[in-house]
């Protein structure tokens, strides 16, 4: 979570400049090539087979949808408020692994997710001025995003994280490539390059990690961790472009790092 901040503040900063498609795609060439250099740095060869299978090109779709998505929003709202409506994100995997994949979850870890959810709208603020398209669709970005971490369970253990980090990144570039050429270029400066490729190393690290977090254990034990990403973005937000929340926010701030910490301290107890 705190490498996807750091890349959205970065990418932010270059929206200002560069049109949406064009830094997207441009990133995405780095973060491919970094990935693919970090495969063959661990001996593991990217199997085109494996890179093409079913449920990699189905999670690689769906985290193209929402990153584009997530992006075209973030471009247009305060980092602290897009992050702050993507941390939804665990409300909606906690429901959907309850549905889709069978997990239980007690009374307890329902009313710390509502609580946690009640903390998005106090930082969200919802209403006329604060709440306006962009911030409805960075929610739908938010949907395919815990589409993506739910479908990344149903890989086979048998295809590597490594590659199906490639697959998301080949996959966002590409769809950002197709943007580009619709929306059209702007004149492209060194210092753009040294940014958006600054962004690629932290984008290709979050999206290893999160590969290997969402394989490794319980989807509603690794959801709160995305909590320490609103933080990172309040930090950035406040430094980059001097966006102070007010009281409301840091309200809900306290309820959605407390709800956070209450679901991790009951997994706890749940395993000792």
């Amino acid at each position: 979570m705190s490498c996807f901040i750091i890349n959205d503040a970065l990418v932010k900063w270059v929206s200002e400049s560069l049109a949406p498609g064009q830094l997207i795609f441009i990133r995405g060439l780095m973060a491919c090539a970094l990935v693919w250099l970090a495969a063959s740095a661990m001996g593991q060869a990217v199997e085109a087979t494996a890179l093409c299978s079913k449920p990699v090109l189905l999670r690689s779709g769906v985290e193209a949808c929402g990153s584009l998505i997530y992006l075209l929003s973030l471009f247009n709202l305060p980092l602290a408020n897009a992050t702050a409506i993507n941390m939804a994100a665990p409300l909606v995997l906690t429901v959907l692994a309850v549905l889709v994949l069978g997990e239980r979850v007690g009374a307890a870890r329902w009313v710390a997710v509502g609580i946690g959810f009640a903390g998005v709208l106090f930082i969200v603020q919802p209403r006329t001025d604060g709440f306006n398209a962009y911030a409805w669709l960075c929610l739908v970005g938010t949907l395919f995003h815990a589409s993506r971490d739910l479908i990344t369970r149903r890989i086979p253990a048998s295809v590597s994280s490594i590659v199906v980090t490639l697959g998301s990144a080949v996959a966002v570039t590409v769809a950002a490539g197709l943007w580009s050429a619709v929306q059209g270029w702007r004149p492209v400066q060194l210092q753009h390059l040294g940014v958006l490729g600054l962004a690629a190393v932290f984008l290709a690290v979050g999206y290893f990690c999160i590969v290997k977090s969402m394989r490794g254990t319980d989807v509603t034990v690794v959801s709160p961790f995305r909590y320490v990403g609103l933080l990172f973005a309040l930090v950035l937000g406040y430094a980059v472009w001097g966006h102070v929340p007010d009281a409301q926010a840091w309200a809900g701030i306290a309820l959605l790092v407390g709800s956070g910490l209450y679901l991790l301290h009951g997994q706890r107890e749940a395993s000792a």
